[in-house]
This record gives structure tokens, sequence and C-alpha cells, in this order.
């Protein structure tokens, strides 16, 4: 079971914080510009930052930063695409994470640039599970789509916490959402980070 640990971790004016997450999905809410998207870019290690990430006590300091991002997975709001064709961004070998995404296999022979926003967003989390990373950084995986893909995107995302015991952390502005699936839930006021009842 992988552990995910920041100590005193700090970025811009955000006051530092720690928390330890296990196999479990801890919500992060606060309002727009509150510095969400900015810790999941820190625990990443692509921004500039104070305090110490952890993954089962290897410290992110001291890994390489590729294979820190690998093991830490980041999803961000906007995926990136860097090649023109969907399958090319892919590992050769697949899994079913697109047939769980209700995402047709030729899929991977698209196009990016006819890519639905929601398609695009579910074939971004696809691409991230099937590198199976220790820990997921999801910041809000679910906003484009609609009630049946966030549906489908919740349900592979828990269970890939109970096949892989990793500890996620998820942004979400979504109050049920966060009760459906928050073991437990931060939100940024004020600058500051508190743990919140869910």
């Amino acid at each position: 079971m992988a552990t995910l640990r920041l100590e005193q971790l700090q970025v811009q004016i955000l006051k530092p914080f720690n928390v330890k997450v296990t196999s479990e999905i801890v919500c992060l809410s606060g309002a727009s510009g509150s510095g969400k998207s900015l810790i999941l870019r820190a625990i990443a290690d692509l921004i500039e930052h104070e305090g110490e990430a952890y993954l089962d006590e290897k410290k992110c300091s001291e890994i390489n930063p590729v294979l820190w991002r690998k093991w830490v997975g980041l999803l961000p709001a906007e995926s990136a695409w860097w090649h023109d064709q969907v399958g090319d961004h892919f590992q050769p070998v697949k899994d079913d994470y697109l047939d769980k995404l209700n995402l047709p296999a030729g899929s991977l022979d698209w196009e990016v640039s006819r890519c639905s926003t929601g398609e695009k967003q579910r074939l971004a989390i696809a691409r991230l599970l099937q590198l199976k990373p220790k820990a997921l950084l999801l910041d809000e995986p679910t906003a484009s789509l609609d009630a049946e893909s966030v549906k489908r995107v919740e349900t592979v995302i828990k269970n890939y916490v109970d096949e892989f015991n990793v500890p996620v952390i998820w942004v979400s502005h979504d109050n049920e959402q966060i009760k459906r699936l928050a073991h437990r839930v931060f939100k940024i006021q004020n600058n500051e980070i508190k743990e919140v009842k869910v």
C-alpha cells in the first residue's frame, strides 16, 4: 500500500501544511484561484515550492523528476496532446481502460483534433492509468463530462484505488461528488489548507 506524505509543503502564498494520504481518496476543494492546481503541480514537482513530498518514504527531492512523475501521476485540468494521433500517446500494450471509460478501441486511431473536450478528458484518464502510477493527483477530472461519463470515471478511479491501494488527491468543486467519493476532505480558505467534515 503506497503512502503519499507531504511535510511543510508550501507554494506561493499558501501556508505550509502536512498531510498523509494512504489508500484513499482525499478531496481538495476551495474557491477558484485559491491554489488547488498549484498544490497538485507542487506535489508533482512541476513548480517551485518549499517543503517535501514523500512516496513510501522516498523523498521527491532525491528522485529523478521523470521517475517521480511516473510514480505520482498528475491529471491536469486540461490535458496536453503533442502528437496528431491519439494512439501515439499510449503505450504499445493496451488494457481495458478505454472500454471502461466508454471509448471504442478505434479511438486510438482518431486524430486528436477531432476529439471533443470530454473525449480528450477520458482519453487522458486512460492514458494516465495505463502507466500504473503509485499515486494519483486529479485536477477536476470530471468537470467537462456528462453525468454518465462522470459515473464511469468515478467507478474506474475507485476500482483503481481498491486494486492497487494507491493514494489519490482529487480536486473537485462538486459537493455531491465529494460526498460520494471522499474518505477525507481538505479545503483551502484564507490561504490555509484545513481538513473539514465530509
